[in-house]
């Protein structure tokens, strides 16, 4: 049968697809536009764990042949994010439920849907749709957007929803290529614009008797660096690139390890397509997207972290003492600009707000409760997001797709500028390795900020990156680069870049130590940091990878046990101290923090014993994670370690744990009372208690959270009664690739949540299932391995007029 399976796809033959309607209230077209047609069509090869190779003569059939594949998997998430970018989420489910973080960071229904009315009612998208190659999206571009809307339509028409979550639901229903650009848009803003949807979406202007009130800086500061680190998101990566001069066969070598949630809009999903001649790339795209965001060709690998660049500023108006709503610039009035926005709700009455947006972008009275920007009778604050008017993401996708080299990439990026918040880590088939942190940002130079920070920029700036500038003062405006395509932003020539070093490396830290020693400076601080101390992930991946390129000879085998050793770097730090602290409390016992007395002494020895990994059989593993969240809970970082951070030992410093802290044994205490209350033993297996559950089965989860510095990094959901129960982001879609003699990429990936949605699916557990057992999936790039897959399916999808 197998063979026979072979034959017909290698003659062509293809599979017919079932056939199935849809209520008919799922299938009204969207009020503002008809939906996509054009008789396009693609052929979809699904090998094993249903990863599609999709064939195409051109991008419009591309995007045909990945939407219907992505609709297919993925059709309730991809439902639901086209009803957040159309502003119906009130209409359908309520105003004060939350909508999730996948599109922005509205806290409720309301908020989202007045924020993407907005967009819709200043007509956004379509201004940015309309401006020509380079500083808009390329012809490519909106083909690949037109395809796909197609492409989800007709398999909405042709098959049935099973997913429960969106079953017979009236709000799934035909898109059109215009809510694939808006989906694309809002994924563009989600560092600017989208972190301050209920800041933007609820800014008024103070009555008359509104006292005169101020941020304060301090706490704006701290709130800033907490909110704009992206170590502490639910987004994050490592990934490491090695040059041929550290690998086996001098070809390049890339592990690439995106940190994103594994429920929702922000998942990953594998494909590859092929336009024969044009395009051939394979890879994960973020559900939604057209292009391909991570992976691989046949000449050049890459993949993303993200990046510590602000991709936003403030600027401080001062307004015209007689009305809040007019600012001053240079002395002359300048009237802010009325958005009025009706939002529908689901059993209420409309609601119908106004957004205040000015010359620099959108009023904003604050980044949520932790930092407030009062909207005074003299002062307000508007918010400035360069990706507000960039939608060329896409672009910088398909091009990365055609590139044969780094310098490709590079080229790619020169010629782009599309990507908004991450940085770019690349290697190719010559040996070369590269390093960019290519993107998006604010034109804000360090010197710009010493002429023009405000009072509250002073101190938000150097902490955190967030740069408030002087509204009132023409000669404070953004200046230009000329290798820009957009005024406002940062040219490539200001990128911080490292190109073919042994090892470069980025788990979310800065550029500075992407290759300890040959570290990057002379950026800007909007940038990031410099000089500054690392977090313990970054530590000890540099201590991995440096240790790698110096013993040379790699393969993407090496790659692969990096990515599973699940070491924890805290307890090459700690671990030892903390066994031998513990031994040492008088009658082995420690106070909690309800005044209770713990015997630890068991926890003693399960400490001593543990293996210092978070491998799903590590004794002891559980206890220490709970005992290291709840003392760096307590105690800040300034009084953790014994030897303080030196910009001259950064990888090495800060260490040595102070185990005369009070916290010390109060944490330990708590920790162990935790584990008794839920009948989880000190030193039990960490994959009896890290699991998830996938169709009635319980799979263990190996790796560690942030604060344990694991390259593997998952950060599971607590259970007072049976421990981490569910994972809400870490590891998800990981490729490991290299290259041969021969033509084909030697590529092993792994989508650790898998590739559908559906419970019903029988891609909805399947890679989980190798996650929790640490294998990989052998990827298929040339046609010979396509053919050849014992799985193999064939099917042609196209339009039904």
């Amino acid at each position: 049968m197998r063979t026979r399976t072979r034959r017909l796809a290698a003659a062509g033959i293809t599979l017919l697809t079932a056939v199935a309607l849809l209520p008919a209230g799922a299938v009204a077209a969207p009020r503002d536009a008809h939906p996509s047609g054009g008789g396009l069509h693609a052929t979809i090869r699904y090998t094993q764990y249903g990863i599609p190779h999709i064939l195409a003569k051109d991008y419009a059939d591309l995007g045909f042949g990945t939407g219907w594949a992505q609709a297919a998997d993925q059709v309730c998430t991809l439902a639901d994010g086209y009803v957040t970018v159309r502003g119906e989420r009130s209409r359908h489910f309520g105003a004060d439920a939350s909508p999730g973080a996948a599109l922005s960071s509205a806290s409720t229904n309301l908020s989202s849907d007045l924020y993407f009315r907005g967009v819709r009612k200043a007509g956004t998208v379509e201004k940015l749709l309309k401006r020509p190659a380079p500083a808009g999206p390329s012809r490519e571009t909106k083909e690949l957007m037109r395809g796909f809307a197609a492409g989800y339509n007709a398999w909405l028409a042709q098959n049935r929803v099973t997913d429960p979550a969106c079953a017979k639901a009236d709000w799934v229903r035909p898109i059109t290529a215009l809510d694939v650009a808006r989906h694309g848009f809002a994924v563009q803003v989600l560092g600017g614009q989208g972190r301050g949807v209920d800041g933007i979406t609820g800014a008024r202007p103070p009555g008359d008797t509104a006292r005169d009130r101020v941020a304060d800086p301090r706490r704006s500061a701290q709130a800033a660096r907490e909110l704009f680190s992206a170590r502490d998101s639910d987004m994050g990566s490592n990934a490491v690139a090695f040059h041929g001069g550290t690998t086996a066969n001098g070809r390049g070598l890339l592990l690439g390890n995106p940190h994103y949630p594994w429920q929702g809009g922000r998942r990953f999903w594998q494909s590859q397509q092929t336009i024969p001649g044009e395009l051939n790339v394979s890879g994960a795209s973020l559900i939604g997207t057209g292009a391909i965001n991570i992976g691989f060709n046949g000449d050049v690998a890459w993949s993303h972290t993200v990046a510590t660049g602000v991709p936003l500023n403030l600027h401080q108006l001062t307004l015209d003492p007689a009305d809040p709503t007019t600012y001053l610039v240079d002395g002359k009035p300048h009237r802010m600009t009325k958005r009025t926005v009706t939002v529908p709700v689901k059993g209420g009455a409309p609601v119908t707000r106004t957004q205040w947006w000015t010359r620099y972008g959108p009023v904003i009275t604050g980044f949520g409760p932790q930092l407030p920007l009062p909207w005074s009778a003299t002062t307000a604050y508007a918010l400035n997001d360069p990706n507000a008017v960039n939608l060329r993401g896409n672009d910088t996708g398909l091009r990365f797709g055609k590139a044969r080299s780094t310098a490709g990439i590079l080229k790619a990026l020169r010629d782009t500028q599309g990507l908004p918040w991450v940085n770019t880590v690349a290697a190719d088939r010559r040996g070369r390795s590269l390093f960019t942190q290519s993107q998006v940002l604010p034109r804000i130079t360090d010197e710009l900020v010493r002429r023009c920070s405000t009072d509250l920029g002073k101190v938000t700036y150097p902490v955190s990156g967030v740069a408030v500038l002087d509204g009132s003062r023409g000669a404070c405006a953004l200046g230009s680069d000329k290798d820009a395509v957009q005024p406002g932003i940062f040219g490539p020539s200001r990128m911080p870049t490292l190109k073919d070093a042994p090892y470069v490396e980025n788990s979310n830290d800065s550029a500075w130590l992407t290759n300890a020693d040959r570290p990057i400076t002379g950026y800007e601080r909007v940038f990031g940091s410099l000089g500054t101390q690392r977090s313990v992930r970054t530590r000890g991946a540099i201590e991995d990878v440096s240790a790698m390129a110096k013993r040379g000879g790699l393969t993407v085998g090496d790659l692969q046990r990096q990515q599973f050793a699940n070491r924890v770097p805290v307890a090459d730090l700690a671990g030892e101290d903390t066994a031998r602290a513990c031994a040492a409390l008088p009658g082995g016992t420690a106070t909690g923090s309800d005044g209770k007395p713990v015997d630890v002494s068991k926890a003693c020895t399960a400490l001593a014993r543990w293996d210092r990994t978070m491998n799903t059989d590590s004794r002891g593993a559980l206890l220490f994670d709970r005992f290291w969240r709840k003392l760096t809970a307590t105690v800040p970082n300034a009084r953790l370690w014994k030897v303080p951070f030196s910009a001259a030992d950064p990888v090495r410093t800060p260490n040595t744990l102070d185990t005369t802290a009070p916290e010390f044994p109060r944490a330990l205490a708590d920790a162990v009372a935790e584990l008794n209350a839920a009948g989880i033993a000190l030193d039990a297996p960490l994959g009896e208690n890290q699991y998830v559950v996938r169709g009635g089965e319980r799979l263990p989860i190996h790796g560690g959270t942030e604060s344990l510095g694991v390259w593997n990094k998952i950060d599971p959901t607590w259970s007072a009664k049976e421990g981490y129960t569910e994972v809400t982001h870490g590891s998800s879609h990981i490729q490991a690739v290299g290259w041969s003699e021969g033509r084909c990429p030697k590529a092993r990936t792994l989508l650790t949540y898998s590739q559908s949605a559906d419970p019903n699916s029988p891609y909805y557990s399947d890679q989980t299932r190798l996650y929790a057992k640490e294998r990989w999936v052998t990827s298929r790039f040339c046609e010979k391995d396509i053919r050849e897959d014992p799985a193999l399916k064939v099917v042609r999808v196209r339009e039904r007029r």
